[in-house]
């Protein structure tokens, strides 16, 4: 199905180069389309600028980013890059196979949603009980009870909680607009998706951290590298998004920019009042034509009520702060989950080049002790050298000397080698050069 857009729009597109797309569209009652128009008709049907589309294009890199505007917010958080009105959602990359999960899950959480809304105005509820459905659509009774089809968020679950403890009527609560359960739902999968990631990293960063330990090798120490690098990626990723959200919770502004339902029924209470105002200002002319016909001239009666401006009051972004604060919570136990991992992972590189400096101690020592091996055997080779020239020594007489003037001559070299090769050992050691 297209997007109706008009022949002058679709000439300004093709003038600019804006080829029409496909937009996915999944309203509030979790039914999706695709719609094909081209970027000034998104930007007509959303009221936003073009630089925020340009976060929706999956081409370009943009940090994880949630921005509230007049009309729609903009969600760009990992693989989820929609734009969320009072209404509906909308999905440029409608063909990724990694959006596919979550829009088949946001139609469940969105009918569950419109059930509930429409049970709740034909007055069908009666005494059920709510039922918790989280965003995966798994069903869990309720502690309080059990039936009902209500579908909660965590905000709603701690409202239904403090209305326990003080007596009130759970089936009261206000669902939440749409805007929020479409935000909070493209929160909780990107949270759950980064600490699923998280989770499935520290299950293998361990064994291969602990094999490292036990045996030094090019294959272990390739694994580790592996795994650093990805640890540092997903650091980075979760980093962003903790970021966004703590932007948002100190910016109360930036929240009421997201209360779009509340503000479009601001604007509808507001032109209904100013079209009653008219109204009653069209009546009372009428009115005083009438007298003045009649000849009722009286200057106090004929002064018509001043216009007065209604200022929009300030919005309470309690409800949204406390949804945002939920899963800044869960995203800071997953930070915080990484960096207890990569402190261990910090830890075993201290460890492992603690290793490494003991191994090449030793090896030092170990030159230390060839080295003065081979002065010594040096100083015998010198020995041997000296006798063994051409020179008149009355050693080698016959004569005077035989075979055991010549082994003891030998020996007694061979023994001061050793001595000599003791005595530079314990100095060594005496100077703390050897262990």
């Amino acid at each position: 199905m297209k997007y109706p857009v008009d022949s002058a729009e679709a000439g300004r597109a093709r003038k600019k180069g804006a080829w029409v797309r496909a937009w996915l569209v999944v309203n509030s009652a979790g039914e999706a389309e695709v719609v094909e128009a081209g970027k000034h008709a998104i930007m007509q049907r959303t009221g936003l600028p073009g630089r925020d589309l340009r976060m929706l294009d999956p081409a370009l890199s943009y940090p994880s980013t949630v921005l509230g505007r007049e009309r729609a917010i903009v969600v760009n958080l990992e693989n989820i890059r929609s734009i969320i009105t009072s209404r509906e959602m909308i999905f440029q990359n409608s063909k990724d196979p990694l959006l596919t999960p979550f829009v088949d899950k946001i139609q469940q959480v969105f009918r569950h949603r419109q059930a509930v809304v429409s049970s709740q105005e034909s007055g069908e509820e009666g005494n059920k009980k709510p039922v918790w459905t989280d965003f995966y659509g798994s069903k869990e009774p309720d502690p309080m009870g059990d039936g009902g089809d209500q579908i909660y968020t965590y905000q709603q679950k701690k409202e239904e909680w403090n209305a326990e403890e003080t007596g009130e009527n759970v089936h009261d609560l206000k669902i939440l607009p749409f805007e929020f359960v479409a935000l909070e739902a493209c929160l909780q999968a990107t949270c759950s998706s980064l600490d699923d990631e998280a989770t499935r990293l520290e299950q293998e960063a361990h064994p291969a951290l602990d094999k490292l330990t036990s045996k030094i090798s090019t294959l272990n120490l390739d694994r580790v590298r592996h795994i650093k690098s990805r640890l540092v990626a997903i650091t980075g990723r979760v980093q962003k998004v903790r970021d966004e959200l703590e932007h948002l919770l100190d910016d109360d502004e930036d929240m009421a920019e997201m209360y779009l339902t509340e503000k479009l029924e601001e604007e509808e209470a507001l032109e209904n009042s100013s079209t009653k105002e008219q109204d009653m200002v069209d009546e009372e002319a009428d009115q005083a034509n009438f007298e003045t016909k009649m000849g009722l001239d009286d200057a106090d009666e004929q002064q018509a009520p001043s216009m007065q401006s209604s200022s929009i009051k300030s919005l309470d972004v309690e409800e949204l702060e406390m949804i945002l604060e939920a899963y800044f919570v869960q995203i800071e136990g997953t930070l915080n989950k990484l960096s207890a991992l990569r402190e261990y992972v910090d830890d075993t590189e201290d460890y492992i080049n603690i290793m490494l400096d003991d191994k090449q101690n030793h090896l030092l020592q170990m030159g230390v002790v060839l080295t003065t091996a081979t002065l010594v055997v040096g100083a015998f080779v010198a020995l041997t050298g000296v006798f063994g020239m051409n020179i008149g020594i009355e050693l080698f007489d016959p004569k005077l000397y035989g075979m055991p003037e010549w082994l003891w001559t030998v020996g007694g070299s061979i023994i001061a080698s050793v001595f000599c090769y003791v005595i530079a050992v314990a100095w060594c050691r005496y100077q703390r050069l050897l262990e």
